[in-house]
């Protein structure tokens, strides 16, 4: 396969990722908005701010924008020309990916991110107001939904298929890091106690915005604790958005392609190392020797990967 073409498969699947991620990440903040009075002090407003961070669009937004209020957040993240990874632009960066690689993809991955991006760029402003955010947010997931569904069902298990995976995992692997970096550090009001009734309703939303909150309970049989959470987001390769099961899967794809092109090199190594680290974790040393810590680390290896990914295939 030309490099260009496995360019264009790992970063079209890497934007479709994106873009529901950022709807994942405003549906925390629009849950956390309308959070009930009675879990605690709802003027501390940083949920919105926490959204940027999330997205690592905070000094973008800055640069764009005044104040940080949820209609210019929203309009930021949604669809603002002056941010070059809104949801409208990944889906159509997405696509004309998807065109450089048409012979590559099946008709009905071909269609399902076509149609999306066709969609998207029907719905009018109304529909990105505070009031229709949820209806608007759910659709992005579902048409993600539909590409990656598309792909698992209708590609060929060649290194097609396998690249665009590296792009899903290697996308997904980040932003479940940040979310849960943002969560401790930024989300939680400094007066708010660790564990309280105001952390709880932060930690259900965010599970319930990863489709997670259900599958918590049924491992750990108990209330939510803000260690088994992120043991469950981080260690457990049941959770398909763990990091743990994300460099699983990055693991078997690379050596699906070094099989394939008869040779390993640096991005094999680096995913098995960190895969190790993963799968060798225990929840009580990473919160002894510092969570922010180990997350942070954590986002620069997983960059330090995909930028090995480039060096190795898509140049």
């Amino acid at each position: 396969m030309l490099s260009r073409d496995a360019d264009s498969l790992y970063w079209l699947s890497r934007y479709v990722e994106r873009a529901e991620n950022t709807a994942r990440i405003l549906d925390v903040a629009y849950r956390l908005a309308t959070m009930p009075a009675s879990y605690g002090p709802t003027d501390h407003g940083n949920e919105w701010e926490s959204a940027l961070l999330t997205a690592s669009a905070y000094e973008p937004f800055k640069a764009a924008y005044s104040e940080v209020t949820p209609e210019n957040v929203i309009e930021f993240l949604v669809h603002s020309d002056a941010n070059p990874v809104s949801i409208r632009k990944c889906f159509e960066n997405a696509r004309q990916n998807a065109r450089a690689v048409r012979g590559s993809l099946t008709s009905e991955m071909w269609e399902s991110i076509n149609g999306a991006w066709l969609e998207m760029r029907r719905f009018k402003t109304k529909d990105f107001s505070r009031d229709q955010l949820p209806n608007f947010l759910n659709w992005v997931k579902e048409a993600s939904l539909r590409c990656d569904g598309s792909a698992m069902r209708t590609m060929l298990r060649s290194d097609a298929y396998w690249f665009t995976r590296l792009g899903v995992y290697i996308e997904r692997a980040d932003n479940t890091a940040r979310v849960l970096d943002v969560k401790y550090h930024v989300l939680l009001p400094r007066e708010a106690e660790v564990g309280g009734g105001i952390d709880y309703y932060q930690w259900a939303a965010i599970l319930r915005s990863v489709s997670a909150l259900v599958s918590y309970q049924w491992v750990y049989h108990q209330n939510l604790k803000p260690w088994l959470v992120a043991d469950f987001l981080m260690l457990k390769q049941e959770m398909p958005r763990s990091l743990a099961a994300c460099y699983a899967e990055l693991t078997r794809r690379l050596d699906e392609i070094s099989h394939l092109y008869g040779r390993a090199g640096p991005s094999q190594r680096l995913a098995r190392q960190i895969h190790a680290k993963l799968a060798n974790g225990r929840i009580e040393d990473i919160f002894q020797s510092g969570l922010h810590e180990f997350l942070r680390e954590f986002i620069d290896d997983n960059n330090r990967l995909g930028a090995a990914i480039t060096d190795q295939y898509l140049i």
